[in-house]
């Protein structure tokens, strides 16, 4: 075994251990700040454990930096919904992945980069390091993103289908069940959605706030608008045919409008590339054998 491989064995090693250590760590704050919350029933700001009032000062302080965590820990959980990794070992599995990006990343550099130039290198390193730390939450966001943009698009079918069954005479439920399970082939994401604000409403929850859930999971604003609409309608008593045919129409025309402004922005999108590849691409084709022939001519001369 080469000393080569054994190095690289050991920091793998230390990287899972590391990261191991990190997730026991969250998890164990998770579950005091849970049990604190349980227990006392109050925001840490208003909570008084003693009348000393340093031990207060520091148990606040101590349970304001854990609600900090557990709020960022509460955004990295949305965004992981919102990209479609809903399941409850998600939040873990990118914690590793980032402990994993850390040490892997700058390990890689590392090793390749040629150490000959010591300023060169350092910079390098610094990149490396800034890049570990950035990519696996730019690509958690494009995920999250490329997600919304689907559900963007195959919300008005949706909405089409929903109006069928409801004008059908079948009710709101069994008519969102009966659209997830004909789109679960076309529009996953949007089913998936759908099925799960389903489950949540045969759970006992009111259709409001399964409605409402189903744009918080997704983070599409056009969704938050339908779904104000429809709990409108519900508590008003008008017709949700009505409403959700206005808003198929109203999504449709803003996914033509958008692709119009995309296909007005290609012209001006292209200008770049043009002058930067095709331009000199196309000046050393038509002019290079004229440069070629001048400079052959002065030189017989």
């Amino acid at each position: 075994m080469t000393p080569v491989l054994i190095l690289y064995l050991g920091i793998g090693a230390a990287a899972v251990i590391v990261a191991g250590f990190a997730l026991i760590s969250m998890l164990q704050r998770r579950d005091v700040m849970q049990r604190a919350t349980t227990e006392f029933g109050t925001p840490s700001g208003a909570l008084v454990l003693r009348p000393d009032k340093i031990r207060e000062s520091r148990i606040r302080a101590r349970l304001a930096e854990m609600a900090k965590e557990q709020k960022a820990n509460a955004e990295i959980e949305s965004k992981l919904i919102q990209g479609g990794f809903d399941s409850p070992t998600a939040p873990a599995v990118f914690v590793l992945l980032r402990m994993a990006s850390f040490v892997s990343v700058p390990l890689t550099v590392f090793l390749t980069v040629p150490k000959s130039r010591f300023l060169l290198f350092v910079m390098i390193m610094i990149v490396a390091v800034f890049l570990a730390f950035i990519l696996p939450i730019a690509l958690l966001d494009r995920f999250a993103r490329l997600r919304q943009e689907r559900i963007t698009r195959s919300v008005p079918d949706a909405l089409d289908l929903l109006v069928v069954c409801v004008e059908a005479g079948i009710s709101l439920d069994a008519a969102i069940l009966r659209v997830a399970k004909e789109l679960r082939l076309v529009h996953m994401d949007l089913a998936h959605e759908l099925l799960v604000v389903n489950r949540i409403t045969n759970a006992g929850l009111p259709r409001e706030e399964a409605l409402r859930g189903l744009w918080q999971r997704t983070g599409v604003v056009d969704l938050r608008t339908l779904v104000s609409s429809m709990i409108q309608s519900e508590k008003w008593g008008t017709s949700i045919a009505t409403v959700l045919r206005v808003a198929a129409e109203t999504l449709r025309r803003k996914r033509r409008q958008a692709a119009e402004k995309k296909a007005k922005m290609a012209a001006l999108k292209m200008t770049f590339p043009l002058l930067l590849f095709i331009l000199p691409a196309l000046f050393v084709v038509i002019l290079g054998p004229a440069v070629v022939q001048i400079i052959n001519e002065f030189g017989k001369i």
